[in-house]
């Protein structure tokens, strides 16, 4: 069985726009009708399957795009890469 591929990641960087813009956790979970607790999971990167609707919510209250919020992460090792052409 061959190795799996790096294909990169997904950083969410919600704790660094809010820290940037000024906005506490508690305006946010009001303004995004989200629990204290699921929004902690968001700022600490700490999701294995992000919620579409979620991730809205949180755009929504921000008035931001996603990627103000999450980052695309490149493997380290670029040498698989395909080429589609």
């Amino acid at each position: 069985m061959s190795e799996p591929f790096d294909y990169g990641h997904f950083d969410i960087v919600l704790a660094d726009y809010l820290r940037v813009n000024g906005i506490s956790k508690n305006q946010l979970s009001d303004r995004a009708n989200l629990q204290r607790t699921q929004l902690n999971s968001y700022c600490k990167n700490n999701i294995k399957r992000p919620d579409l609707d979620v991730l809205a919510r949180i755009c929504y209250a921000l008035n931001c795009d996603l990627s103000d919020i999450i980052r695309y992460v490149h493997p380290q090792d670029r040498k698989g890469d395909h080429d589609n052409g």
